[in-house]
């Protein structure tokens, strides 16, 4: 069974046993999230969501991600050079259950 999950802004297709990687999630490692925003499952399309669809997953890991440099710049003026960067937080999910 598949389903198509809405998660902090992005959609998700996912399917049971998947390992997926979202914005971060405040909730503890080893314990069990729920969606309730269900878009899809299997072949019913929700307006928007589809009543009753839940899809639960297992918190594997809490983390951040790679270090993201940006560069800016004006052309031909050596005063306006910056660089920012910074690490954006993740949680890792096991999809266990999807429930419709």
């Amino acid at each position: 069974m598949k389903a198509v999950i809405k998660i902090g802004g992005k959609q998700v297709l996912v399917s049971e046993n998947d390992v997926i990687y979202v914005e971060k999630i405040n909730a503890e490692v080893g314990e069990t999230v729920r969606f309730n925003e269900v878009l899809m499952l299997d072949s019913k399309v929700g307006n928007p969501y589809v009543e009753g669809a839940v899809v639960e997953g297992k918190v594997e890991k809490q983390g951040k991600q790679k270090k993201i440099l940006v560069f800016k710049y004006k052309q031909k003026d050596r005063a306006n050079r910056r660089t920012h960067g910074h690490r954006q937080p993740y949680t890792k999910v096991t999809i266990t259950k999807i429930a419709g």
